[in-house]
């Protein structure tokens, strides 16, 4: 069986987008694939001889992406886009929800199937962005990394273990840009929090607690019953790879569903716990190579079991062995305010606001940082100190404040700096800047949606179950190992 290749955060002697030296590990696209599509137009393409030359060239050109999900959420990547790249095609199953991009954007090609899209167009496009409901993702990304595409794909990623792994499987394969929309990895306090816990200033860091207030809707029974489908929604594509079923409005509110949604830990988990996973280098159990097989042990708490839905609340903890000198860690994930004890942890974690005035962050004050706390986030207990960070990670906080007045939480000062979103980082990376890295790859995503979404699996048993990050199994519990993988129905597979 072939190792996987490792990311490392990747660091420079002096942070800033002009300033970058490191290369991207699992991004060593080839110019010939990077600029495949930008001078279609063109009498014909240069080949650059050094990585500089390349990066001045390829600046100037802009790339050919197709959006797949431009409703909801899409409709953020159907605005931004077309200011940062050519937009060739549009993709969307549910028309009503992809009218305002469709009417602002009459002169791009519409599709429902992306199947269909990526046939057509193949030779058009070079990477496509994926925001579609969750159940959705894996499979679009999947099929247009297998021919050749970039990706982009909204958080969280995918919809199951299984998924994480193949996604980051067929990505470093097919050696194409890939990008995870959590938007705190190109914070500069999120780079900044990663710098000061590698440098040891928390101390050794052995607990985190990572939550969120919303809890699951714990519905008791799936929809009963078939309505007819509105005409605007094609109904099998939505489906997608999810077994077949009677249209029942019910299902659209897919977040809710476990067939289609991941819960609060992949629609809030996957922002706020990616600093902890960076920092405490927990990818490297996916690469190690050590006699003893290392074992992430997950063990839930729940309101009640509920298969069909999400608990009203839930306590998952993640222990996570030692990775070379970094002490083993245990990782807290709480989501629902309703949870046991919660409410009093929480104060204790991170206080009062008033301790939190940080002359670094003074746009982070009062009311508005404490609803944020309450809300989401995470705090990381080291031996020295505490990092509190808010939902997205993209702001942090060291405490006891007093103890820290003079450190610098404003930006890297090791580590890369960034565009500051996500989508110019990855579009950088994707026309072929070896300089560059976009720092939630699937090399470093994937391995981190595999870990998170064991709560998943974790909150439908009272085991504890352990997880061998080097072959993706369950080792002791045959019937939550079954679940690491969405059943697909057939014609859909990755």
């Amino acid at each position: 069986m072939r190792k996987p290749t490792p990311w490392r955060i990747p660091s420079t002697a002096r942070a800033g987008p002009c300033n970058q030296k490191e290369k991207t590990l699992n991004h060593n696209i080839t110019r010939r694939r990077a600029l495949r599509g930008m001078a279609s137009s063109a009498a014909g393409f240069v080949i650059l001889n050094d990585a500089l030359s390349a990066r001045s060239y390829a600046a100037n050109d802009k790339l050919n992406i197709a959006l797949i999900g431009v409703g909801g959420r899409g409709k953020w990547y159907a605005d931004v886009i077309p200011r940062q790249a050519n937009v060739v095609a549009f993709c969307d199953v549910n028309e009503s929800k992809a009218t305002a991009a469709y009417r602002e954007h009459p002169e791009v090609p519409k599709f429902h199937d992306f199947r269909e899209m990526l046939d057509k167009l193949d030779k058009q496009i070079d990477g496509v962005i994926v925001a579609t409901p969750d159940h959705t993702h894996a499979i679009a990304a999947v099929t247009a990394m297998k021919a050749g595409k970039h990706a982009f794909v909204e958080k969280p990623l995918c919809g199951c273990v299984h998924e994480a792994r193949t996604m980051r499987q067929v990505a470093e394969q097919h050696k194409v840009a890939t990008q995870m929309g959590n938007q705190g990895s190109s914070g500069a306090q999120f780079r900044r929090g990663v710098e000061l816990i590698q440098d040891g200033v928390l101390g050794e860091v052995r607990e985190v607690y990572i939550w969120n207030s919303g809890g699951g809707a714990d519905k008791k029974e799936p929809p009963q019953g078939e309505q007819t489908a509105p005409p605007y929604l094609n109904w099998d594509l939505w489906l997608g790879p999810i077994l077949q079923r009677p249209f029942h409005a019910s299902w659209l509110g897919w977040s809710q569903w476990r067939e289609f949604g991941t819960g609060q830990i992949g629609m809030w988990a996957s922002h706020t716990s990616y600093l902890t996973f960076l920092a405490l280098d927990i990818a490297s159990l996916w690469h190690a190579d050590v006699p003893a097989r290392p074992r992430i042990k997950v063990r839930a708490e729940v309101s009640g079991v509920n298969r069909i839905s999400f608990p009203r609340w839930e306590k998952v903890d993640f222990q996570i062995p030692a990775r070379g000198e970094l002490a083993p860690v245990t990782i807290h994930w709480v989501n629902g305010g309703g949870a046991p004890g919660w409410t009093e942890k929480l104060h204790e974690l991170v206080g009062d606001p008033a301790d939190w005035d940080d002359p670094n962050n003074q746009a982070k004050q009062g009311d508005k940082k404490q609803k944020w706390s309450e809300f989401a986030g995470a705090v990381l207990l080291g031996a020295k100190g505490r990092l509190h960070s808010t939902g997205h990670n993209y702001t942090i906080d060291l405490l006891p404040a007093k103890q820290f007045v003079d450190l610098d939480t404003r930006g890297p000062q090791r580590l890369t700096n960034s565009h500051g979103m996500p989508e110019p980082d990855w579009l950088r990376v994707a026309r072929g800047d070896t300089s560059w890295t976009a720092w939630s790859n699937f090399s470093s995503t994937g391995p981190y949606m595999e870990m998170l979404l064991l709560a998943n699996v974790a909150t439908q048993f009272e085991d504890e179950l352990e997880y061998d990050p080097l072959e993706g199994k369950i080792v002791n519990h045959a019937q939550a190992d079954a679940l690491l993988r969405r059943p697909y129905r057939a014609g859909w597979t990755l």
